[in-house]
């Protein structure tokens, strides 16, 4: 499996606040301080100072002169951040078929092996793990930078959706079996059909996770 680099302490706050955000933990609306949050996560301003600057980089938070504003993932964001997976995501398998070794086909054999062990435990929250490696190992493994640099982000922040939709044990049965024929195109060299299914696998998926979000806010 892949081997990531540790990460800063900003690096670490940063994702620790932005993953709250998206899945809710830090509500629309609420006011994040710094000194509410050195409070809660036990580290320094700085760490706080740099990750606050970053989530308003990203559009998760509002600077209000009081504190930051907690915005959060829209309807519309989520419409948005699908229709652009959508229209490159395929690219994504498509390179990835293209570009794949050994060492990467064992990785996603191993991915999709681990999405029918935790289907069988009923466990959503690591489901949504793998449906993270699954999509991130894709990107990776096409190695284009810029595609992976678009991507990856997003996958992020809709976490929260996913894994509302990763509840569903219908809608999960079809995202199992969709991965695995995407896995079955890329290792059998098929990069134009795997291209095909990975755009229509996040169709799928985009009309899914918006009924989420209507039925869930």
């Amino acid at each position: 499996m892949r081997e990531f680099k540790t990460t800063s302490l900003a690096d670490q706050v940063f994702e620790k606040l932005e993953n709250d955000i998206i899945q809710g933990i830090y509500p629309k609306g609420e006011i994040l301080t710094e000194l509410k949050l050195v409070d809660r996560m036990g580290v320094s301003r700085t760490p706080i100072r740099e990750a606050l600057r970053r989530l308003e980089q990203e559009r998760l938070i509002a600077d209000t002169g009081k504190g930051s504003v907690v915005l959060g993932i829209t309807e519309e964001d989520l419409l948005d951040i699908m229709n652009i997976r959508q229209r490159i995501e395929g690219l994504a398998a498509y390179y990835a078929t293209v570009n794949i070794t050994d060492e990467g086909r064992k990785e996603l054999a191993h991915i999709v092996d681990l999405q029918d062990f935790y289907f069988s435990k009923h466990d959503a929250e690591n489901l949504r793990k793998v449906d993270d490696q699954f999509h991130d190992a894709i990107c990776y493994l096409g190695k284009r930078t810029v595609i992976t640099d678009t991507l990856v982000p997003l996958h992020r922040k809709t976490r929260r959706y996913r894994k509302l939709s990763l509840e569903d044990r219908g809608r999960t049965s079809l995202t199992m079996k969709e991965h695995r024929a995407i896995y079955e195109a890329i290792v059998s060299g098929n990069a134009e059909l795997a291209m095909d299914l990975t755009t229509q696998h996040i169709a799928n998926a985009k009309e899914h996770m918006i009924e989420r979000l209507k039925n869930n806010g």
